[in-house]
């Protein structure tokens, strides 16, 4: 017989709780031993009066109790600990503010090693909503609307005067591309631009289409095969007929065979290479492309100088071997309206003039400095992170997020414009204290077999020494990040996971950590990814085809010891960015009493030059021996890229990639990713081209804001889980211009190949959302809005450019 009197193994009746009200009254004369015996208080105030918790214990339970239905709430006198649900731990606290809930004092030491058993009797994980036992973790968050913003009508205004007239210099570079070929397809009509008909083309709001030529997106006007589905945008079009269409690079063979395992720790030359590399793309250890044969070569080529334009400006499909039908003639159509571009910028540019708007430049200097130099009052909110010559931007912005307020966000858009990271410190405080440790996370993602949801139980690493993928569970893999794990040769091993759970399914698999990631944002009027007004990734319709820009998890093994072949994240561009660290892991727990038993291994084979050890120079970066930093960043100017581009391509034999293996050739040195910046590198880079990096160290809780154009690269000091959003501010939309410009000429198997973020769409519907907000919301009654639809319909009434 159990406790609730029925024969264990038998079923319980349908719709009988296993705690019910009338139960209290069965307690007996045994109650108050039974709650002296079994709850052992902590200290007085946890000493609790039979009656009250019996009166209290009614009261609401009958608060709970809705539309007729009993629902079990645990028993104040029984000793079942809420995290691992048993009773045979021994001690237990009962919270003082809900008095059903108790911690077993291992589970207070194991899961929330910062909370003492006072903080437990005044207020439990349950009450302060960071409860982490399996079953709250797999709960949604009921108030998910904590995690979205309301904006008032003012600030609506303000925030679109802000937008439209950042984005007016590119829609009008937009509209001139499609009046330019709507000028040459009238000329084909015998027509005029007025009388011009464009068909419409069949593209869905869930659909992306891409040129078959360059594969960047298409945004709006294009040309279409009449006889198969051949797209062509048209900055291709006009290179075309100019005779200097620039086309993606055919796919190439990039092979490496394993050198063994001395060889990558330095102990011998490779055994075997077989290399033929006329690019590099991305990560992996297996670049499956295949290169042409001499005959499809020449056919290539022969094929390249039979596609002509014709005279009358008409562009015809092109043969087979190019992509083509060779058939049909490239037709204009348009994905909007015809005029939906050239009508929106003349909205746009008439507010612009009746409210005096005018594009936003930095001042001559804020807060942080009295003069163009000199530090001023705000001095507690700089960090210095680089002593360059001749230059005054040495100190980054580094608020604090709990001083953080509303009038911040000019402070901040001061030194966003100016295309510097900002980092805010202890976004942590402002959350309710919901654990990121590892073996939290795992036991959220371990969901009951019968979910239609998947499980992930495996995991794809990386491992940073060879630089390639291997099948790991995901328990041994967290239990590597806690306690270390060695190589053979005694070299820590580094392994990382990149976008895991996938951010497709972040908010499904990990619910209460991810409201609690977005409600913890700083300035959320940028970096929130489904609210943020000045967010123009949130301008897309609700339906639409929309770019994976996060939140994204990077789990990452981490070590103080800096070496070329160990890369975590290799030098890259930045889209806009934010990375939040949500935990790091001390540097005790990373196997130290292995490590020391290894050491001797490792300094022998750190004696080979060939693994580029850097020196004790890194110890005078600020912060690197303090017990919470995780991870080492460098990040570069924008106006710095280039240089960094030229250095890279004249050492890029220095680095090491997959294998360890020194890299032959680059396509592009900072969107391969493949080249990492050591210390070594970093002076030589300074010497030699006079740029430095923003260097420092991300601590725990810290939230780093990259804008877009600036190359960075990060560095794990311990083992660290990080979480990123990226979003798109209209003070950058330029450079994610520019960065769509490059990854044009990519190579089509490159892994930075692939034009997601479509700048072009984002605009359109960032400036249609601004002039609709002030069309409507600002002296709506004082002033027509322009008719920019067809039908004399309003705005509201018709699905934009569908």
């Amino acid at each position: 017989m159990d406790s609730n009197g029925n024969k264990r193994g038998s079923k319980r009746k349908a719709g009988r709780p296993k705690n019910k009200m009338k139960r209290i009254d069965d307690l007996g004369k045994k109650s108050e031993e039974i709650v002296r015996d079994s709850v052992q208080p902590v200290d007085q105030r946890t000493v609790l009066d039979l009656d009250a918790i019996v009166r209290d214990y009614i009261s609401r339970t009958s608060e709970f109790c809705k539309d007729g239905q009993e629902i079990c709430i645990g028993n104040p006198l029984s000793t079942m600990c809420h995290q691992c649900q048993r009773n045979d731990k021994g001690r237990v606290v009962v919270c003082n503010n809900c008095i059903w809930k108790r911690y077993c004092v291992p589970c207070m030491t194991t899961w929330y090693p910062k909370m003492t058993e006072d903080d437990f009797a005044r207020l439990c994980p349950v009450c302060r909503v960071n409860c982490n036992c399996k079953s709250c973790l797999r709960l949604p968050k009921k108030d998910k609307s904590m995690a979205d913003l309301k904006f008032t009508n003012e600030e609506k205004i303000r925030y679109s005067k802000y937008i439209i007239p950042m984005l007016l210099p590119s829609l009008k570079q937009l509209n001139e591309e499609q009046i330019r070929e709507k000028q040459v397809e009238a000329k084909i009509q015998g027509v005029s631009i007025s009388k011009l008909e464009v068909k419409k083309a069949k593209c869905g709001l869930d659909e992306r289409m891409y040129c078959d030529n360059c594969r960047t997106s298409v945004a709006d006007f294009h040309r279409s095969c009449s006889s198969c589905k051949y797209d062509l945008c048209l900055i291709c079009c006009e290179e075309f007929r100019d005779g200097c269409l620039q086309e993606s690079p055919e796919e190439v063979i990039t092979q490496f065979k394993d050198p063994g395992s001395p060889y990558m720790h330095g102990f011998s030359e490779p055994k075997h290479r077989s290399c033929k590399l006329d690019e590099t793309v991305g990560e992996g250890c297996q670049q499956k492309s295949t290169l042409g044969d001499d005959t499809s070569e020449k056919d290539h080529l022969k094929s390249k100088t039979e596609w002509k334009p014709c005279i009358d400006g008409r562009i015809s499909c092109p043969p087979k071997t190019l992509g083509g039908c060779g058939k049909g003639i490239l037709e204009l159509k348009c994905i909007f309206d015809k005029d939906f571009v050239s009508n929106l910028l003349v909205a746009a540019e008439e507010l612009s003039g009746k409210h005096k708007l005018f594009l936003e430049t930095p001042g001559q200097q804020c807060s942080c400095f009295d003069s163009e130099s000199e530090i001023g009052i705000d001095k507690m909110n700089l960090l210095k992170a680089a002593s360059r010559e001749g230059s005054s931007d040495h100190h980054l912005y580094c608020p604090t997020a709990v001083q953080l307020q509303a009038n911040d966000l000019s402070h901040f858009q001061y030194h966003w414009l100016k295309g510097e990271p900002v980092i805010v410190k202890n976004v942590l405080e402002l959350t309710c204290g919901l654990s990121w440790e590892p073996m939290v996370m795992w036991r959220a993602l371990r969901q009951p077999k019968n979910l239609t949801r998947p499980q992930l139980l495996d995991v794809a690493a990386i491992d940073c020494l060879k630089w390639c993928e291997l099948d790991v569970s995901a328990r041994l893999f967290f239990n590597g990040y806690q306690e270390g794990q060695f190589t053979s040769f005694g070299w820590p091993l580094i392994l990382k996971l990149k976008d895991w759970p996938p951010s497709s399914s972040f908010d499904e698999h990990l619910p209460r950590h991810c409201v609690e990631f977005l409600s913890s944002l700083p300035f959320k009027e940028y970096t929130n990814p489904r609210s943020g007004y000045l967010n123009l990734a949130v301008k897309l319709p609700e339906k639409s085809l929309k770019p994976d820009l996060g939140p994204k998890t990077y789990i990452a093994y981490g070590n103080t010891q800096e070496a070329n072949i160990e890369k975590l994240k290799q030098l890259q561009y930045a889209q806009d960015e934010m990375e939040f660290h949500g935990t790091v892991v001390k540097s005790e727990g990373l196997g130290s009493k292995q490590q020391d038993d290894n050491e001797e291994k490792i300094k022998e084979s750190e004696e080979n030059p060939r693994n580029m050890v850097s020196s004790s120079l890194e110890n005078n970066i600020e912060g690197i021996d303090h017990p919470e930093g995780g991870a080492l960043w460098d990040i570069f100017r924008r106006q710095d890229s280039l240089k960094l581009e030229e250095y890279l391509r004249k050492y890029y034999k220095e680095f090491r990639h997959i294998y360890c293996l020194p890299l032959d050739k680059v396509v592009h040195p900072i969107h391969d990713q493949t080249c990492y910046l050591s210390m070594e590198h970093k002076r030589r880079l300074k010497k030699e081209y006079g740029i430095e990096p923003w260097t420092f160290v991300q601590k725990l809780g810290d939230a780093v804001l990259i804008p877009a154009g600036c190359p960075y690269q990060v560095r794990n000091l311990k083992s660290c889980i990080k979480v990123s959003v990226e979003f798109v501010s209209p003070e950058n939309v330029s450079e994610c211009i520019r960065f769509a410009k490059e990854i044009r000429l990519l190579p089509r198997n490159h892994s930075a190949k692939d034009d997601k973020l479509e700048i072009k769409k984002m605009i359109i519907f960032a400036i249609r959302q601004a002039v609709m907000d002030l069309q409507t919301l600002h002296l709506e009654n004082q002033w027509k809005p322009l008719n920019l639809l067809e039908n004399g319909k309003t705005l509201k009434e018709r699905r934009w450019g569908r």
